[in-house]
């Protein structure tokens, strides 16, 4: 009998390799993010959505779609009123996310995040992004259905699994303030140069949600070590692609890779990192590995292009470990003094 971590370790490996092979069979445009929004949708935990909830969810992510079109002009003419509206979003959906436990509110911070950047560069990329996203999500829901209905969990493993209590709403107000200082300055570098910062925008908004599920002990070593993990992985795929280049070993390299995290993820392989470090990892390489497979096609030195890359998400990394750590430390002071005022 198949324990149900290997069944989600299964399904998010096989739905890797199908977004891959709809992705670049079809040469689909940007095809690693139609594999980065299969993987999000297949990490998951539980049962596949019901439709009522899928459908309340593909509403909600149109209508900001429809919002983050609507924020280009406004960036464009109104800049300091659209990047504090974009802020105030970001702070809802962190605290939404929170307060909830939904794993899929990932998407929405990608999505308000990448599309009014996309819009600044060029109107018809926000077109292109949104159909790879909607892609992307309609390839991991299909693979998370039939696999749920081909290897079905066993009766009431849902209910065995024991759902962690939601935070506080204090709690859940300071760690969506911190993920969202974490994504916005990043968010504002992106609106000066869209084409350059456009990978990075994408990584940030992965960074900001697990600097808001860490601690300052482990901040560094989870948010920095994730990235440089994430690179290690995307430098094997790329080294064994190089060996014979073509869409069939392109899908069982990233299949092999998503096994690999994937077991991590999911507690098949116990280690001493959490399952949101490998899971970052895993995005990391696709969003690393995605642009370099773009720019061997086209002929750009892809060395030179992926070294940028990762030392941008490296430093953007330690930015995000040097702001959590600020922010702790001016709240434990924050704390003190109203200690000391009280007494």
């Amino acid at each position: 009998m198949i324990a149900p971590a290997d069944k989600a370790v299964l399904r998010l490996a096989v739905g890797i390799g199908l977004a891959v092979l709809v992705a670049y069979g079809f040469a689909l445009q940007m095809p690693h993010v139609v594999c980065l929004m299969a993987m999000i949708v297949l990490c998951k935990p539980g049962p596949p959505i019901p439709p009522l909830k899928a459908a309340a969810f593909a509403l909600l992510l149109a209508g900001l779609l429809i919002m983050g079109v609507l924020m280009v002009p406004l960036l464009e003419n109104y800049a300091l009123a659209a990047v504090l509206l974009t802020g105030a979003i970001l702070y809802a959906l962190f605290f939404f996310g929170i307060r909830t436990g939904n794993p899929l509110t990932l998407l929405l911070l990608v999505v308000i995040t990448l599309i009014p950047v996309a819009g600044v560069a060029e109107q018809a990329l926000v077109t292109v992004i949104s159909v790879t996203i909607a892609v992307g999500i309609a390839v991991g829901g299909l693979v998370g259905s039939l696999s749920h209905a081909f290897f079905p969990d066993a009766p009431g493993a849902a209910a065995k699994a024991t759902k962690a209590q939601p935070p506080s709403r204090e709690t859940a107000s300071w760690i969506a303030l911190r993920g969202t200082l974490v994504v916005m300055p990043v968010f504002v570098l992106a609106l000066t140069d869209p084409s350059f910062y456009l990978a990075a925008i994408m990584k940030t908004a992965f960074l900001g949600q697990q600097a808001g599920s860490t601690d300052t002990r482990s901040a560094g070593k989870e948010l920095v070590g994730s990235t440089l993990m994430g690179a290690a992985m995307a430098l094997v795929v790329w080294c064994g692609l190089s060996l014979w280049p073509n869409l069939w070993m392109l899908l069982l390299w990233m299949m092999a890779a998503a096994l690999w995290a994937g077991a991590r993820i999911f507690g098949v392989r116990r280690t001493a990192y959490p399952p949101v470090f490998w899971k970052d990892a895993l995005i990391t390489m696709l969003i690393l590995l995605g642009p370099a497979i773009e720019d061997s096609a086209s002929g750009t030195g892809v060395l030179g292009a992926s070294a940028v890359r990762v030392g941008l998400f490296v430093g953007i990394a330690l930015y995000a470990w040097a702001m959590v750590w600020l922010l702790e430390r001016w709240r434990a002071a924050r704390r003190q003094a109203l200690f000391f005022d009280r007494g």
